[in-house]
């Protein structure tokens, strides 16, 4: 399949393959602990964890997991934000040969309810705070075991107090920290067949209706590790005696005296959730193979993360638009030295032109859209990690030993440069399928093709473009309108804070397409003003035909914005 693939914007100091040793996902932690056992693996509200602690505690909350029963190939559920609870309760699960099944805090009762039992999780790691929401549907679910998160165990107690912080009494379920006084802290290793072994049972968005589970193995998840860390490493992965290492020999090589975007041991701000696929992947062991620190926060708030990034002297930051359009708009953006940040990665929605300029004014490193789906565990596609080597308005080009082409939607023949259709990946790190849904996987997953259900091109270069969703494509009079070329020139606006567009039905067009608009602070405007702005710039067939305003754009929390909430809106 070599000569499908188009190298002429391949990145220096990167080989055109990589080897993926076929070992266990929890193998990261057991060698970043051994080589840097005292580097801070977590910083969370004033609290630290060094690597060797972060692994024995993931060994006694192991224990405490065996001790209620807890085996290889049973579903555990981790219905928590981001905090150290998290990681340990991740690596455990991992380590015991269980299925970590992510569920996000802020997922609605019906939703949580249809996770928790399609799955058959039968143990559930939920935060005292959203205790309620659980404790309405746990009766009609399989789950046994209910064990108790409270972020006030993660803050110092003599800081608690100014944190406003305090631990509810547990009147249903167990205490998180109970378990893990209890715990041995003897190293615990299930043997796991990488291949065959399922490491994450993860919940696609649900965009569309039900979420379906994504069964990732052991080895797709490595694979997805390996690639997206030597993309912005550079070089290749060496498995020796146990040990995982990255070996930067050959980007010292190609590069000479040009600094590589990445080094080990550095210092990152995690806000992506670790409860969706960019986090697990990217922010959480992508960060524990580079031997990072990560500063956690369990939510974004604009002004405590922009101040964060010279307080801990971040090297590195990521997230979906939702995190970068925020902070650029705020006040004190700039005000703050960002010429430190070496990588801003942004995924999970396309990231408006104008940001990534304002992005690439502030920021001295690499700033990279990338592109991916739980489906592919998290990233198939990346601009190569160099300022030269960004197209803004592209997620870039297929990473290693990864495929891409666009097929034809009627036909679903693939299409040469510049003509749209249905984006198709092909990869290691390709799920094994949808968990229970034989049906749903043949249709998605084709002679090893995962069709992502998004619209877009490619260039002479080999650079992709996602233009929108095939289910959220406008059809107008039989043209096809794409919501994210009128995002576009929306976001282009001076009073713009945020914007979503989509098909209205109508008698005549068959379906309009119209905007809601959130504004930015102590601004106003007319429905006229925002479609004229548009329409000057498109094609008849592509005008605007309605404007909304609205307080703000409702996002997934992952940062994908709700399409299906806005559609409910205009219906209603």
């Amino acid at each position: 399949m070599e000569e499908m693939k188009n190298f002429k914007a391949w990145p220096k100091g990167r080989p055109k393959s990589l080897i993926y040793p076929e070992v266990p996902l929890y193998q990261f932690l057991n060698s970043t602990a051994a080589r840097y056992p005292d580097t801070v693996a977590i910083r969370f509200g004033g609290m630290e964890l060094m690597y060797q602690e972060l692994l024995d505690l993931s060994h006694k909350f192991a224990h405490a997991l065996m001790a209620r029963g807890v085996k290889k190939g049973d579903r555990v559920a981790v219905h928590l934000p981001n905090c150290p609870q998290f990681a340990i309760a991740y690596f455990a699960i991992l380590k015991l040969g269980a299925i970590f099944v992510p569920c996000s805090p802020l997922g609605a009762e019906r939703e949580l309810e249809h996770q928790f039992n399609d799955a058959g999780a039968e143990t559930l790691i939920t935060l005292d705070l959203t205790i309620e929401v659980i404790n309405k549907i746990l009766g009609n679910t399989k789950v046994k075991t209910l064990i108790v998160v409270s972020l006030a165990d993660a803050y110092p107690p003599i800081s608690a107090p100014v944190k406003l912080l305090t631990k509810s009494p547990i009147e249903n379920g167990e205490d998180f920290i109970t378990l893990l006084n209890e715990g041995a802290s003897d190293p615990v290793n299930e043997e796991i067949d990488p291949r065959k072994d399922i490491a994450h049972l993860a919940y696609t968005g649900g965009t569309t209706g039900l979420s379906k589970g994504v069964m990732v193995s052991h080895y797709n998840a490595v694979v997805n590790v390996i690639q997206a860390s030597h993309w912005f490493f550079g070089g290749t992965v060496v498995y020796k005696d146990g040990m995982l290492t990255p070996d930067l020999s050959l980007v010292k090589e190609e590069l000479g005296d040009e600094e590589p975007v990445l080094r080990e041991k550095m210092t990152v701000l995690v806000v992506v959730p670790w409860f969706h696929a960019m986090g697990t992947i990217g922010y959480l062991n992508m960060q524990v193979y580079g031997g990072n620190t990560m500063i956690v926060f369990p939510r974004f708030d604009a002004t405590e993360y922009i101040r964060a990034v010279d307080k801990y002297k971040a090297d590195i930051l990521g997230g979906a638009p939702q995190l970068y359009i925020p902070m650029v708009q705020h006040p004190e953006f700039k005000n703050v030295d960002m010429s430190r940040i070496r990588l801003a990665v942004s995924g999970a929605a396309p990231l408006p032109v104008p940001v990534l300029n304002q992005m690439l004014e502030n920021f001295s490193g690499v700033v990279n859209e990338a592109y991916g789906m739980t489906e592919i565990v998290m990233m198939a596609i990346a601009n190569p990690p160099t300022r030269e080597g960004l197209k803004a308005g592209s997620v870039g080009i297929p990473v290693f030993d990864t495929y891409a082409k666009v097929i034809d939607l009627e036909t679903g023949e693939p299409l040469p440069p510049g003509k749209e259709g249905e984006i198709c990946m092909k990869g290691p790190q390709c799920m094994m399928g949808y968990w229970e849904k034989p049906e749903e996987t043949a249709n998605v997953l084709i002679d090893g093709w995962v069709h992502s259900g998004d619209i877009g091109y490619y260039d002479d270069d080999g650079y992709y473009y996602i233009t929108d969703r095939k289910k959220d494509m406008v059809i107008y009079k039989g043209h096809n309108v794409y919501p994210r070329e009128l995002e576009e020139i929306l976001f282009e606006h001076p009073k713009v804070g945020h914007c979503a567009v989509l098909g209205k039905k109508d008698d005549k067009g068959g379906e309009i397409p119209v905007a809601f608009i959130q504004l930015k602070p102590d601004t106003d405007g007319t429905p006229e003003e925002f479609m004229t702005f548009v329409n000057d710039k498109v094609a008849n067939y592509k005008f605007l035909r309605e404007v909304y305003f609205i307080d703000a754009i409702p996002v997934s929390a992952a940062g994908k914005v709700l399409k299906k909430d806005l559609r409910e809106q205009l219906n209603a």
